[in-house]
């Protein structure tokens, strides 16, 4: 991988595939549509020379592959909001796919699980039946199944599949993200789902140092891969943990069915987060053997020092 170029690369996994890659030495384009977020992006990191911005809109193909001179991969880390998946997020994939397509490019689709559907294994590999029960399941499985079209010749794309996520640069676009922000903030925080069922939650460090190894390896292409988190944890250990870091002993509200659909009078996004409650009661949760039989070993953060580490990242912000 000489050189990469990362888009939405504002965003929550965005970021932290950025600066690992910027940590690496690879020259990288951090493509958005924000200006003003991509310059902070780079004055967070340090100013360094190898890494450009770009702006455009990830929905323009052409924006895409102006943006991509020389880079030989590939991330998409842009996503839409839940209230829009159903019509959004398929045509922002063909723009990437028909950018990529034209350069020849490798692509690392980062992902999620909502095409499983429900558990049906204790850890689910790889080869876990897709068949999901919802809405957004649905349209995330189509979305694959259009990633990997023949039509895309050129290009060889990969996706890599993270359980929900944490770390310095998550934002709203993750469960966790919103609650531990609130706590940094000295405020009553919302907790979506189960406090007491332990849940696998992935650190974003981590994860962006093993996509990247993934990245790197020409035969990873043309596959699933799963980025597995450091175990389990339930929201009330997370919550002690995040509090102790820093001192906070305000109210953590958990948000079931009732406080969501209550919630998204106001806010339509909580509205849909209503379908994918039943992941925080039963769990699924990704085996990483793939990633450790052909890659090597998976690297995972406890959750104390993940959540400590996250929690003074935001107090500083």
């Amino acid at each position: 991988m000489k050189k990469a170029i990362v888009v939405g690369a504002t965003g929550g996994t965005g970021a932290s595939v950025t600066e690992e890659l910027v940590r690496r030495g690879i020259r990288t384009v951090a493509f958005g549509r924000s200006r003003g977020k991509l310059e902070q992006l780079k004055a967070n990191l340090d100013n360094p020379h190898h890494l450009t911005i770009a702006v455009g809109d990830a929905f323009r193909p052409n924006d895409i592959v102006m943006a991509s001179e020389g880079a030989d991969v590939l991330f998409h880390c842009a996503n839409v909001p839940y209230h829009e998946m159903v019509s959004k997020l398929i045509p922002l994939g063909e723009s990437v796919m028909e950018a990529a397509n034209r350069l020849d490019l490798k692509v690392v689709v980062i992902d999620g699980i909502y095409p499983y559907g429900r558990r049906q294994m204790d850890r689910a590999t790889e080869d876990h039946p897709k068949q999901p029960h919802t809405r957004k399941g649905k349209i995330r499985l189509a979305y694959e199944e259009m990633l990997f079209e023949a039509r895309w010749s050129q290009a060889k794309v990969m996706i890599v599949r993270l359980p929900d996520y944490y770390g310095p640069t998550a934002n709203e676009a993750s469960y966790l993200g919103s609650t531990l922000e609130a706590i940094a903030a000295g405020k009553t925080a919302f907790f979506i789902g189960n406090m007491r069922v332990p849940r696998e939650y992935v650190y974003l460090p981590d994860a962006a140092f093993m996509i990247a190894e993934l990245a790197a390896r020409n035969e990873a292409y043309g596959e699933n891969w799963h980025i597995p988190g450091a175990g389990l944890i339930s929201g009330r250990e997370i919550v002690r943990i995040a509090r102790q870091a820093i001192g906070s002993s305000k109210p953590v509200i958990p948000l079931g069915r009732g406080g969501l659909s209550l919630l998204g009078m106001a806010v339509p996004v909580m509205k849909e987060v209503v379908e994918m409650l039943y992941l925080t009661e039963e769990p699924l949760v990704l085996s990483g053997d793939k990633y450790k039989r052909l890659i090597g070993p998976v690297r995972a953060t406890s959750f104390e020092e993940g959540i400590t580490n996250t929690m003074h990242a935001l107090k500083k912000k």
